[in-house]
């Protein structure tokens, strides 16, 4: 499955540069792995036209200090 998601620039470049290798995110799509995430930056008005492809390659959820229905995903390319 490919998840389509909004990201904020200082993330995004982050992302892009290796630098961050996760997200938290809603629980609320159904996110597995192997599934595909393509992150869109959005400048909090409209999409920028850059995006980046990346698969889940782990999720903690259910974790002590986590909210809950949150989950993180690691990332890989």
């Amino acid at each position: 499955m490919i998840h389509e998601l909004k990201i904020l620039p200082e993330y995004f470049e982050a992302v892009t540069d290796g630098t961050k290798r996760f997200e938290l995110r809603k629980d609320d799509r159904g996110f597995a792995v192997g599934d595909e995430i393509v992150l869109k930056e959005w400048n909090g008005a409209e999409y920028t036209g850059r995006s980046v492809k990346k698969q889940i390659s782990y999720i903690l959820k259910n974790y002590t200090g986590l909210a809950e229905g949150y989950a993180v995903l690691s990332l890989k390319d």
